[in-house]
């Protein structure tokens, strides 16, 4: 005799499935009591062949058949990855065009000082002013973003820094380059509030660090470009036509983001409707946000991690010329190697930034960064081995910040909620821009008196500073 299986209800219909037995034999003498014994447990035998089954709801102790896989509903909260595509290309191209405009009047430099007889000191007050505005103009965008939605303050972004270019064209003094340098810096300082609201709320959880990741490589490649762009343009056509040119890419922007605005738009406030999260964080102050141990600590990091970046940005190329001994053009190269590195570093990042200690991969990123300053402030590397390690250094600042962004979320959210995205990444990355205006006041007498290594050693201590900062952050989410 053998065992079959046997299905009670419609088989095609997701009825209660039957539990098959395997094959099995009784001796000829024990069928008598063989067909007592499955009755009783609820078996039905079958005489042509002799097989019997049972159905699984007859026995108690069974489990329940799974369903088929056709009645298992789809995840309809999950959102779908060509739509966070779509998202994620549309920040990131934002987040480029935001980073071009920061070198608009830089790059024009060697055309608007000659043109208007202006030293180094009164270019680099044009510039104080752009960060200035952009530092404190974050902060409140933040908060626009959270009461009006991330899309029409980016399309307000753009238009400024359109605006900007078309306005560095007509300048015809240097109070007009400060005028210029203020709308541009109005239009940078929306970006990243909007930015990571956006991502934050319409990309999957699982993507976010790859969002991050990408969001980070647009930006570099912002910067790469208004060279390439505006230098040959200024010098075969004029540095009015180079403006003009880049007023014109930040309006057709503005045309294209129109057109795509529907694939940003923020239909559900990135709030899941079932856990109430958006009607907790809408009764959050603008001064509980500012107020919050997360935010101020993620502010500080920013800060921090930025005021070492500030003094490599202004001053390697001088440094390893001063200290090693590099020609000016190997010098300056070091810069470059640098930002490729962090870019690699970033692409990285993003496939690293999965995990749940966040704030120990930043931590040792920026120990690692601190250790290779440490090691150039001594002066023991021979000269081919600079370039190496500032790839190495930007490869581990890089690989850092898809964690770092996730960490302040994964911060500040468990105690302020999604709906104050804006207001919370609009102040945090108001420390980038501190940052980036402090650096010059703390390392410029260092450079002026010729202490070169003090100067590496500063760095050093900003970034064990950032490390500590981050292990703080980290530490929150498990209060």
């Amino acid at each position: 005799m053998q065992a079959v299986p046997h299905t009670t209800g419609d088989s095609a219909g997701g009825g209660s499935a039957s539990v098959g037995l395997t094959a099995c034999s009784f001796p000829e003498g024990a069928k008598g009591r063989a067909k007592r014994v499955p009755q009783r447990l609820g078996l039905r035998l079958e005489s042509k062949p002799r097989r019997f089954a049972f159905a699984s709801s007859s026995i108690p102790f069974l489990p329940s058949p799974r369903p088929r896989m056709s009645s298992i509903p789809s995840t309809a909260s999950s959102p779908a990855p060509r739509r966070d595509a779509a998202t994620i290309a549309l920040v990131g191209y934002a987040h480029a065009v935001s980073h071009f405009f920061h070198l608009l009047i830089p790059v024009l430099f060697p055309w608007l000082m000659p043109a208007f007889g202006l030293s180094y000191t009164e270019v680099g007050a044009v510039m104080t002013l752009f960060f200035v505005l952009s530092g404190v103009g974050q902060a409140l965008a933040g908060l626009v973003v959270d009461r009006t939605g991330p899309v029409p303050v980016l399309l307000g972004g753009v238009l400024c820094l359109a605006v900007a270019g078309f306005l560095l064209a007509a300048a015809q003094s240097y109070a007009m380059l400060f005028v210029v340098a203020a709308v541009a810096g109005l239009g940078n300082c929306v970006f990243h509030p909007a930015d990571y609201t956006l991502l934050n709320r319409r990309v999957a959880k699982a993507r976010l660090g790859h969002a991050f990741s990408v969001h980070g490589l647009s930006g570099n490649l912002g910067w790469g470009a208004a060279p390439i762009v505006l230098t040959p343009l200024a010098a075969s056509s004029g540095w009015r036509f180079a403006a003009v040119v880049a007023g014109g890419l930040a309006l057709l922007s503005l045309v294209f983001f129109f057109f795509w605005r529907k694939a940003l738009t923020d239909h559900a406030a990135g709030a899941d409707k079932g856990t109430g999260t958006t009607s907790v964080a809408a009764s959050v102050s603008t001064g509980a946000v500012l107020r919050s141990p997360a935010v101020l600590l993620c502010f500080a990091f920013f800060f921090l991690a930025t005021v070492a970046f500030g003094a490599i940005q202004n001053y390697s190329p001088a440094l390893f010329h001063a200290m090693y001994g590099l020609s000016l053009g190997v010098a300056a190269m070091a810069l470059t190697t640098y930002q490729v590195g962090a870019a690699v570093g970033t692409a990285v990042g993003g496939f690293i930034a999965q995990g749940r200690l966040l704030e120990r991969t930043v931590a040792l990123c920026m120990a690692f960064a601190a250790g290779l300053s440490l090691t150039l402030a001594c002066g023991v590397l021979p000269a081919w081995a600079i370039l190496p390690a500032m790839a190495l250094m930007g490869a581990g600042v890089g690989i850092a910040a898809p964690s770092r962004d996730l960490l302040i979320r994964q911060a500040t959210t468990r105690g302020l909620g999604e709906a104050s995205f804006g207001r919370v990444y609009g102040f945090v990355y108001s420390g980038l821009d501190a940052g980036l205006a402090t650096a010059p006041l703390l390392f410029g007498a260092l450079m002026d008196g010729g202490h070169y290594p003090a100067l590496w050693l500063g760095v050093a201590i900003f970034q064990a500073l950032a490390m500590f900062v981050a292990l703080r952050v980290g530490r929150l989410n498990f209060a």
